[in-house]
């Protein structure tokens, strides 16, 4: 028993210097870095905070369940912007006090695109040749303002200048002589193609496809040819019968067609495609909506119209129609999305929304250790050094 009283002896100096050596270590190493912080559980029985906590949860939950996965479909994978292709067809008949106007009169171009426009009105210079004659003055000019103009050949819109003064033809005094043409003036006579134009038909012909799933579908779904003969678009009853009236598409678009028919204007069918791939294919539908492209009220070029010429010889002198025609263009576009459950989405997701879970007990904590009244209690309580052995 003697002789083994210094193994104790031993065993404690051992400990104290191995206690010695490690508090030189710590002393050595940056606290930072050779330290371990836990977190320690600590129950506050507070009901205002445990109020707060619950509610922060349940908003979090709500969330993600209502808005992430119900409403943005957050389970799914997506593919917005389908490969799409639009055909257009017009069909109608009209007349103005010259003529009968038919689809080959009044639609361009006439190659049945997703942009088109349909002349509704028109200001026609008829019979004009090519020949000498005065410039046409867009304000008052007298003959020294005309003679200095021509001798310094400003550039004019309607022709080229010979660098002769005439005869002004609007009135007294002289202006430039230009080589274009003639009647410079125009003479124009308009002519209204809005008599019947609101019964115009326009059928639209919608293909999209969703290259990532495989997946296409037309706005066209009759089985029998005569269907689309006797159809006309209805949301309800004839969604897939895409042919619409143009006064319909008007009055969608919230505009007048006598006014709109008078100026021109620009009107965009939307088509829209939102498919969700869970589903049988037949869910997913087509849905059109209208509006006016163009600013109704602006001062500068409002509306729309556009110039075109019809050249022709008589009796061996070349002569042209000059048309100003005035009209409303449809621009039909596509847009959609499409979606598939997928694992990959669906686990982010859930993984962020029990993440963000954990941001009600961050709040919790500030709370607790900023505002309330026992805060420096708390904060011991919630922070407290272990040396190490």
């Amino acid at each position: 028993p003697c002789a083994a009283a210094p193994e104790p002896r031993r065993a404690g100096a051992s400990r104290r210097c191995c206690a010695e050596r490690c508090a030189m270590g710590t002393r050595r190493c940056p606290r930072s870095l050779c330290s371990y912080s836990t977190p320690q559980v600590l129950v506050v029985h507070d009901w205002r905070l445990g109020a707060l906590y619950r509610a922060l949860q349940l908003l979090i939950l709500l969330y993600f369940v209502g808005y992430v996965f119900i409403l943005q479909k957050g389970y799914q994978e997506h593919e917005t912007r389908p490969e799409s292709s639009v055909i257009t067809k017009v069909k109608g008949v009209t007349e103005s006090p010259s003529k009968v106007w038919d689809v080959g009169d009044y639609v361009a171009p006439p190659e049945g695109g997703s942009t088109f426009s349909i002349i509704t009105r028109v200001e026609v210079s008829p019979a004009q040749t090519m020949d000498t004659c005065p410039e046409v003055s867009r304000g008052g000019a007298g003959s020294r303002a005309a003679a200095r103009a021509a001798r310094h050949g400003a550039p004019v819109r309607a022709g080229e200048k010979t660098g002769r003064c005439v005869p002004s033809a609007a009135g007294p005094g002289k202006s430039c002589e230009i080589l274009a043409w003639c009647p410079a003036d125009g003479g124009s006579v308009s002519e209204s193609l809005a008599k019947m134009a609101a019964q115009f038909t326009i059928l639209i012909k919608n293909s999209i496809h969703f290259p990532r799933f495989g997946f296409s579908k037309t706005n066209i779904q009759a089985a029998e040819r005569s269907y689309l003969k006797s159809c006309t678009f209805n949301a309800t009853s004839g969604l897939y019968c895409p042919i619409f009236k143009l006064g319909f598409i008007v009055e969608q678009a919230g505009e007048d067609f006598a006014e709109l028919a008078e100026k021109g204007g620009v009107i965009g069918i939307i088509i829209t495609w939102d498919c969700n791939l869970d589903l049988p294919g037949t869910e997913c539908r087509p849905r059109y909506s209208f509006r006016r492209l163009d600013p109704k009220a602006a001062s500068a070029s409002p509306g729309y119209n556009y110039r075109f010429a019809k050249d022709y010889s008589w009796k061996g002198t070349p002569r042209r129609v000059l048309i100003k025609a005035y009209g409303i263009r449809v621009d039909v576009m596509v847009q959609g999305q499409a979606g598939k459950f997928s694992l990959v989405p669906t686990a982010i997701n859930v993984a962020t929304a029990l993440t963000s879970v954990g941001l009600g007990s961050f709040l919790c904590d500030w709370i607790l250790l900023s505002c309330m009244n026992k805060q420096q209690a708390y904060s011991s309580r919630k922070f407290e050094e272990v040396p190490a052995e």
